[in-house]
């Protein structure tokens, strides 16, 4: 497969890059009215991408997968897999898409029974909520709370009305997990290490490692290096801090650790990124 792209580009696009909230980020909204077998990709994005089909139909080819979908229903593209999505030739369809991570976005596709295997969402409750949220969103994009707020009805309802909706009972598991997370979260500028927060939950390392990674597909240690380096770009953006004090900032205790971290996540020198995306130094 091919890329193929529209000459017209889409219909509408806004890059929000709006990440302050831990549990839901919203980076980028946009609807699009394809053209007969318009196609996109093959593509691998490191964020998932949410899409719903407002009308016609088209393919999404998801790693093996082939999955046909029809209008009123979505489709999820999750983070680090091929996917590649085509407009149907005799009635192509018009979508709406939201890019969308956060901590809390892989339990909300856990219960709404989406995966890389299943996809496509099909709603058992009225889908207008989708479409009306969006364009709330289009509305009123300056206002970073009102739309992570509005991110949040639009995950309570896809947890909610999918047609695959996972029946869960109480797990403890989970309590483990989301304790490992809170806890990274309070002290990932401290020199914090898996053993650490195995020991807050009163686990073994091996064993609540397993249980983190079987519920949100990270293991701790990339969850923990994830979170620093998503608070790195922060402090970037909104202080004039140095390499060094940003190393610190996030929970290393030299400069050099931290860079080569740095450039693993992000395959570019921590100097490098800032001159690139704040500077603007050529």
């Amino acid at each position: 497969m091919k890329v193929r792209l529209s000459e017209t580009g889409f219909d509408y696009c806004a890059f929000l890059d709006y990440d302050t909230s831990n549990d839901f980020c919203l980076y980028e909204i946009g609807n699009y009215n394809c053209p007969p077998g318009y196609g996109y990709g093959p593509t691998i994005r490191p964020r998932c991408i949410f899409h719903f089909v407002t009308s016609g139909s088209g393919t999404l080819y998801l790693e093996n997968n082939i999955f046909r979908i029809g209008p009123r229903q979505g489709f999820l593209i999750p983070a680090n897999k091929k996917a590649y999505y085509e407009a149907s030739v005799d009635d192509p369809w018009s979508y709406i898409w939201f890019h969308i991570d956060g901590d809390r976005w892989p339990e909300i596709m856990y219960t709404a029974g989406l995966d890389v295997e299943h996809p496509v969402f099909i709603p058992s409750e009225d889908s207008n909520i989708i479409e009306k949220i969006y364009f709330e969103i289009c509305e009123n994009q300056t206002r970073e709370l009102f739309c992570i707020g509005k991110l949040y009805e639009l995950c309570d309802y896809i947890s909610n009305a999918s047609a695959n909706k996972v029946q869960t009972e109480y797990n403890p598991h989970l309590d483990y997990v989301k304790k490992s997370i809170k806890y990274i979260q309070l002290k990932y500028s401290e020199p914090l290490h898996v053993d650490d927060i195995a020991n807050i939950c009163g686990l073994n390392r091996s064993y609540l490692s397993r249980l983190f990674k079987d519920a949100t597909g990270s293991t701790l240690q990339q969850y923990l290096i994830t979170y620093r380096m998503k608070m790195a770009i922060k402090l970037m953006k909104e202080t004039n801090y140095d390499i060094q004090h940003i190393a610190f900032s996030v929970g290393y205790c030299d400069i050099f650790t931290f860079s080569k971290a740095f450039k693993k996540h992000f395959g570019i020198a921590p100097s490098l990124y800032m001159k690139k995306y704040f500077d603007q130094i050529e």
